[in-house]
């Protein structure tokens, strides 16, 4: 079969990783719906348990089904291999704990999805990782004054929600790669058709493939993918946990054994995987890989869409500010045209000028768009960040990730535009008369 690296991105999601099944000749991806595998000897067994032989154990760490979505979600990036998972969070969470423990640090910009930051701000603290937060992370001496001798990686997202802010990828890495740290990029709101993160230096890259990567808001997945590219064995004092031997693998060195170009994804499986068990599905990961197949298609629309409605919005009485860096009036719009020239996303938000009261009955105002706390469904999705995604944190911790108490954010989806224009402006009626009430009772 055809390498899947020659072939362009819209075949590679149909196609890379993926033979027709051996056994039956089905076309279609079999459901491996099984816990175990047989193993054909005992030696088999024990070298496939030792890492010294591939194959397939238990479910829990590596399955058919999986496999095909990994092998093709890290095509679709650009990167060596791919771990996938049972949710973003649990992506988020293997990125930084296979490279940083107890003691270590981390530097994040602070614009980030709010589960993300209380993970890094509390749960991470609690076994002793340290979390510095780049309040702008535009700015790369930011970056550069929150390193520490045990800075362990960096972190950011590509397009941030819900500002959509666009990371100058290339400085942050190179201010990253000067430390000798990886950049660890979360490519949720961009996914892989709109931005490859790796080819702009980023180390490792994840995504909660629940967003746009499945696309149909019907199934959870997280994946980890691996650049192949940060010089692990070049960091022995840094990285001990990828370059010295790993007793419960009888004294395994990960970039020893398996190089610097998949050591990082192949620990994580091995050993985060094995230990703390957050395996996706085979169901699952066989509906996330329906929706891989149409995502250049999705998202073509996804775009299409949201910058027509952010133009829209932009030119709305009603409205404030929009957030939307695919409009020339963001700060982000010369980014946005360098890193995502194919468009900025489906994720917007703006402000109504009738402050957070006129927010809320918008978002109840609206008939189409659902009220959901999700992104990168085909339907289109609104919500209010500050009393919901964004809530755990403080109010100064949500200005600072762009979450302003009246903001509205929306996930534009691929229904008809006039539609989605019409709702909105069903929701606008609303906001004005909960502002007119408020003047009068005034």
């Amino acid at each position: 079969m055809t390498d899947h690296q020659t072939w362009k991105f819209e075949t590679q999601q149909i196609h890379a990783g993926q033979v027709p099944d051996p056994a039956t000749g089905a076309r279609a991806l079999p459901i491996h719906q099984t816990t175990s595998f047989v193993f054909e000897s005992t030696d088999q067994a024990a070298n496939r348990f030792a890492l010294a032989e591939g194959g397939n154990i238990y479910t829990r760490i590596t399955n058919p089904t999986q496999a095909v979505a990994e092998e093709r979600i890290a095509a679709l990036e650009g990167g060596t291999a791919a771990l996938l998972l049972a949710s973003g969070q649990a992506a988020a969470t293997y990125a930084i704990l296979n490279i940083a423990g107890a003691g270590d640090h981390i530097v994040s910009s602070a614009s980030i999805y709010g589960g993300t930051y209380n993970l890094f701000k509390y749960t991470l603290a609690k076994i002793g990782i340290e979390v510095t937060f780049v309040s702008d992370q535009d700015d790369l001496s930011e970056w550069q004054r929150a390193v520490r001798p045990n800075t362990k990686a960096f972190f950011a997202e590509s397009i941030a929600n819900p500002r959509v802010n666009i990371l100058d990828i290339t400085g942050v890495s190179e201010v990253a790669h000067e430390n000798g740290v990886p950049l660890i990029i979360d490519n949720t709101v961009a996914s892989p058709y709109l931005i490859r993160p790796i080819e702009y230096g980023a180390d490792i890259v994840l995504h909660s493939a629940t967003k746009f990567l499945g696309g149909h808001g019907t199934t959870l997945g997280g994946v980890i993918v691996d650049g192949g590219r940060f010089p692990w064995s070049e960091h022995v004092d840094r990285f001990p946990g990828l370059t010295e031997p790993d007793p419960s693998y009888n004294g395994v060195s990960y970039t020893g054994v398996l190089g610097d170009g998949i050591a990082y994804v192949m620990k994580a499986r091995v050993q985060l995987l094995r230990d703390i068990g957050a395996a996706v599905a085979p169901n699952s990961a066989w509906l996330l890989l329906q929706g891989i197949e149409t995502l250049s298609l999705r998202m073509e629309r996804h775009v299409q869409n949201a910058q027509e409605v952010a133009e829209w919005l932009d030119a709305h009485d009603d409205v404030a500010t929009v957030y939307y860096a695919g409009l020339p009036s963001s700060p982000w719009y010369a980014a946005a045209n360098r890193y995502a020239p194919k468009g900025v996303g489906a994720v917007l938000s703006f402000e109504l000028k009738g402050g957070v009261n006129a927010g809320k009955a918008l978002v109840e105002g609206v008939e189409l768009f659902s009220h959901v706390a999700n992104i990168g469904d085909v339907r289109s999705l609104i919500i209010h960040p500050a009393s919901t995604t964004h809530s755990q944190l403080t109010p100064e911790q949500q200005l600072v990730a762009g979450v302003t108490p009246g903001l509205v954010r929306l996930s534009v989806g691929i229904e008809n535009i006039s539609d989605i224009t019409a709702d909105l402006e069903r929701g606008f009626a609303a906001a004005r008369e909960v502002v007119a009430r408020a003047r009068a009772e005034a």
